[in-house]
């Protein structure tokens, strides 16, 4: 597997595009305004609790309070509720926990009201950012993440990732961390952890207690509804979480941000410090690598797969369907069922990236070409499962039901990615469905204006960027369009296909890239 992370950064937002193996499996995007990070902490006050739903509605600054269910608070919370109650008042100037008294337990069956009251202050943590009408889900069960570890107050408890396998590697592992763990503080040793030495881990967990007594130190006198931990920046955590020996390239189009994973790739592991790359130039990062078509292409109601099967993805209210279509395979194998189960296979690959790349959440129903062969049924689940592995989302999967169908759930912490892949018919100007003027023409002469304008202004230089098919229309054949402008303006124009651009969008750009039309 070869990994690549192209970052494209703008003012307002920052886009992140993971490809395995040249293909895009993730695609997020990191908003300037955007207050409710998974893994933000917030200082903020109980609004009220409602024993009905077992759970109390918490004011952490956004339009609709956030829900903070009974099973969230943690076992220690009222250890939590006494230290912030004391840290914010000043009389507790030592974070460390090593000396500080812990109260009982909660009971995992009580109600809500044993363990809350209305106005009281509690450190929470965002586990659910803000989806459609509803608040942010909230935990007071606090983790502060890093690279190889993720340290969690008010316990005592060591954890293992359960994807380390090896038993001898566990116990290792655990004792290297009892040995250096400070007292009031659990630990769970991430998958990355493996193979590492004392000295790695010990710096992690050094720099994770550095960040716990620095929100601390915020506490006394913040006014409440405040954030008093960022999560790392979501290239960061992304590069924290999913960073490896696979990963053979970083490009970064910002020089202030590639600075900055630089200098945090350096630290995590220098010897792949040389993989992170500034991308200088006048066409877009992600236009350049090929994205912006994967982009298009992957997003939509249909998804093309290899070998002409293809998904249709439909969204309901209440869950994700995917029916899959063999498209023009169904000729190809000896017999039917060979055909389900090669149709099968491609689309499981193919539905995994899905749920990854639109980060689609709830329960997904997969409808899969029927396969008679409990052989076969069996190998598409063990397949699809594989293909899943690499999804750091929670998830379960059902084996086949007797209709074919596959059940999905998948955790979802963040707004689904949605892309308007569609755009209006450009052949039906103003609604006139009889119209039989073709688009490109139309385009063509607002273009053929503009260059006789812009070449007036005595313009030496200048760069068009329009659609694909646009681009190709005014280069093709000969004499093309742009050659009969050359022989008559005795100017060249530069054309630059966008895949990103819509049918009719064009724009000009003068010799120093800066916009004119």
């Amino acid at each position: 597997m070869n990994y690549e992370l192209f970052i494209r950064s703008s003012s307002q937002e920052v886009d992140f595009a993971l490809l395995k193996d040249g293909k895009l499996v993730e695609l997020n995007k990191e908003e300037e305004d955007n207050k409710f990070s998974v893994g933000d902490i917030y200082l903020a006050k109980i609004r009220k609790t409602v024993p009905g739903l077992n759970a109390a509605f918490v004011n952490v600054g956004y339009e609709k309070d956030a829900f903070l269910h009974y099973h969230d608070l943690g076992p220690k919370v009222l250890s939590l509720l006494k230290f912030v109650k004391r840290v914010s008042t000043g009389k507790l100037k030592e974070y460390s926990l090593k000396d500080f008294p812990f109260e009982k337990e909660i009971d995992k069956n009580g109600g809500i009201n044993d363990a809350l009251k209305s106005n009281q202050s509690i450190l929470v943590q965002i586990v659910k950012e803000p989806i459609s009408t509803k608040g942010p889900r909230i935990s007071s069960e606090l983790s502060i993440a890093g690279r190889y570890i993720v340290l969690v107050p008010f316990s005592d408890r060591v954890s293992i990732s359960q994807k380390i396998e090896s038993n001898e590697e566990k116990e290792r592992l655990k004792r290297l961390i009892q040995s250096i763990k400070p007292k009031g503080f659990g630990v769970i040793i991430r998958t990355v952890a493996e193979g590492k030495k004392v000295a790695e881990l010990d710096r992690d967990l050094q720099n994770l207690t550095d960040r716990w007594t620095a929100m601390c130190k915020k506490l006394q006198g913040a006014h409440h509804p405040s954030k008093v931990l960022s999560e790392l920046s979501r290239g960061t955590s992304m590069i924290r979480d999913v960073f490896n020996d696979s990963f053979s390239a970083i490009h970064i189009d910002d020089e202030t941000l590639y600075l900055q994973i630089k200098d945090y790739v350096q630290e995590i592991a220098p010897n792949k410090e040389h993989i992170v790359k500034y991308y200088d130039s006048k066409v877009p990062i992600f236009e350049k690598f090929g994205i912006e078509r994967q982009i298009k292409t992957s997003f939509g109601k249909t998804v093309s797969g290899s070998k002409g099967a293809y998904l249709v993805i439909e969204h309901t209210e209440a869950m994700h369907v995917i029916d899959v279509n063999s498209g023009n395979r169904s000729n190809k194998s000896k017999n039917q069922e060979d055909t389900a189960l090669e149709v099968n296979m491609i689309a499981a690959t193919e539905v995994a990236r899905q749920l990854r790349l639109r980060d689609m959440g709830g329960i997904i129903v997969v409808d899969f070409i029927d396969m008679g062969n409990a052989g076969n049924r069996k190998k598409l689940y063990n397949h699809l499962r594989d293909e899943m592995s690499d999804d750091r989302a929670k998830h379960k999967i059902l084996p086949p039901s007797k209709f074919g169908l596959i059940q999905i759930t998948r955790q979802r912490v963040r707004p689904e990615m949605n892309i308007k892949t569609r755009e209006e018919d450009p052949n039906n100007i103003g609604g006139d469905e009889s119209s039989e003027i073709e688009a490109p023409i139309i385009v063509v002469d607002k273009i053929n204006e503009e260059v006789k304008r812009l070449f007036q202004k005595d313009y030496k230089k200048i760069t068009l960027n329009a659609h694909p098919f646009i681009a190709a229309f005014l280069t093709k054949g000969f004499p093309s369009v742009r050659t009969k402008w050359f022989m008559e303006h005795k100017k060249w124009v530069k054309i630059q296909p966008r895949d990103a651009y819509t049918y009719l969008e064009y724009h000009f750009h003068d010799k120093n890239g800066e916009l004119i039309h």
